[in-house]
């Protein structure tokens, strides 16, 4: 996955006017880092996140049912307990703040990007009309060198279909890859820069269609900047359970206001028409 990181860098590199031996220079460092990176990281926590797909709460009565969609982060790969997961932490989040039980549904899938939340929502039956839909993605598709646009576009056709399904939506933003310490610079500055250039696109085209917007980066992003021994995992990459506690707290103030709980949401929160929101 970093590999490509390493060519959008170059890439960069060259647009910004490294020529000649300086661009080879530049290339063949990246390319050390990259596979540095690849080796720091690995896959020890495999592909599969656990299931935390569940009536959270039933003895509360009057479900809210809630669907999450998205990448790793959202099917909350990390996490070595169902609860612990994104998913699971909101559903416990929202359970607490409502007095109502949750009915998770989970279509996020390991190593997703934004081209396919169609397919995760093609999984869907065609009846499922979720309360409250929380989306997460866009760090494979910085790390796959998939075009801004591209990215956008599939994100606002997902937030689309969910809207269509009466589904309020809560769209957190891609985080800022210039966290990840086992990527040495200079490629985590520019993971960082796409990184945020698709968040600051993807609430643009989510507040437009009338999603809520989470910017993760700013809300959460420092967390793992400060403390990255507590956030992340044993892969230093995905959110460890303190990682994902920490990020579904971030969520919920959104996903309560979408089920009309809430009124007011803090500062990194984005509320649609409202100009100057969080």
């Amino acid at each position: 996955m970093i590999k490509h990181l390493t060519r959008a860098g170059v890439a960069v590199a060259v647009v910004s006017g490294i020529a000649g031996g300086t661009a080879y220079g530049a290339r063949g460092l990246l390319h050390r880092q990259a596979a540095q990176a690849r080796r720091a990281i690995g896959k020890p926590l495999g592909e599969q996140a656990p299931s935390a797909d569940k009536h959270w709460k039933k003895k509360y009565g009057q479900p809210v049912d809630l669907l999450v969609l998205g990448d790793s982060i959202a099917a909350g790969l990390g996490a070595e307990r169902a609860k612990h997961t994104l998913g699971g932490r909101l559903a416990r989040g929202i359970a607490r703040d409502t007095k109502r039980s949750v009915r998770l549904r989970t279509a996020a899938v390991v190593g997703s990007e934004s081209s396919m939340l169609g397919t995760q929502l093609a999984t869907l039956p065609a009846s499922y009309r979720p309360d409250v839909a929380v989306v997460v993605v866009g760090g494979n598709d910085v790390t796959h060198r998939v075009p801004v646009a591209d990215s956008v576009r599939h994100l606002a056709e997902a937030i689309d279909d969910l809207r269509a399904r009466g589904a309020e939506v809560v769209v957190g933003t891609c985080p800022d890859l210039g966290a990840l310490r086992p990527v040495p610079q200079p490629l985590r500055a520019l993971g960082s820069r796409a990184s945020r250039q698709l968040a600051d696109a993807q609430r643009a085209a989510a507040l437009e269609r009338g999603a809520r917007v989470v910017s993760l980066a700013r809300v959460v992003g420092p967390f793992f900047i400060s403390n990255p021994d507590e956030m992340f995992s044993l892969d230093r990459f995905h959110p460890s359970a303190h990682g994902y506690k920490r990020t579904a707290k971030a969520m919920l103030p959104s996903v309560l206001a979408a089920l009309g709980v809430v009124q007011e949401v803090p500062f990194g929160h984005h509320v649609p028409g409202v100009s100057g929101s969080g």
